[in-house]
């Protein structure tokens, strides 16, 4: 990759040109779309903006600012949600996937682990969203929903950069790597959903003694 880096600067010259502000602002618009519209790849930016660092490009901190303002914001809109329209709404319509009961348990385990659940949450590709809003849905107070929540993002994001600041020429590398990672994230996730849906239709046949 290091026989590219000439093409690659002259390119990030002519971005650059423009002010490093427009940079920032695409990093947190990314960190932002990721959370609202999955499977976005925001994650490809916070990596590019660690080699950016790597390059002298971008500011450490005013990139983390970046791509923490970015997903904060989408987190709160996403935790609002759960939590005006969410926990009611399932309650009354008492579907069989997300039935009352199901939203008590979900209470509960938020009330015990709730501040684990949304420190990994960042690492876990494919339910950062569902965690968020079952955050909002299980009424989980706001303000530790925040830091435990910006904690995950520092942590995650920490190590997104600090790999592209030490891969800086071997992008190839790290672009096989994240496509990998959603790749068997998202594998475990369809496995997760489809084993819980056996139990539950397997609890159902058992429940009308079929």
């Amino acid at each position: 990759m290091s026989e590219y880096l000439p093409e690659i600067n002259a390119w990030l010259d002519h971005v650059f040109s423009h002010g490093p502000i427009w940079v920032y602002l695409a990093i947190l618009t990314a960190c932002l779309i990721e959370n609202l519209f999955p499977p976005f790849p925001g994650d490809t930016f916070i990596v590019a903006a660690g080699c950016l660092v790597a390059l002298s490009r971008l500011d450490p901190f005013l990139s983390m600012a970046a791509i923490c303002g970015g997903g904060m914001i989408s987190v709160v809109i996403l935790f609002v949600i759960g939590r005006r329209y969410g926990r009611d709404f399932f309650i009354r319509k008492n579907y069989r996937l997300f039935s009352a009961n199901d939203i008590a348990r979900a209470e509960e385990k938020f009330a015990r682990w709730g501040g684990l659940i949304l420190v990994v949450s960042r690492f876990v590709v494919g339910l950062r969203v569902a965690l968020i809003v079952g955050a909002g849905i299980a009424a989980y107070p706001a303000t530790r929903m925040l830091l435990y929540t910006l904690i995950s993002y520092l942590l995650f994001s920490g190590l997104l950069m600090f790999l592209g600041f030490k891969l800086v020429e071997h992008l190839d590398k790290v672009e096989t790597f994240l496509t990998t990672y959603n790749y068997i994230g998202w594998l475990i996730v369809v496995a997760l959903i489809a084993w819980y849906l056996f139990r539950r239709g397997k609890n159902a046949r058992k429940g009308s003694g079929i």
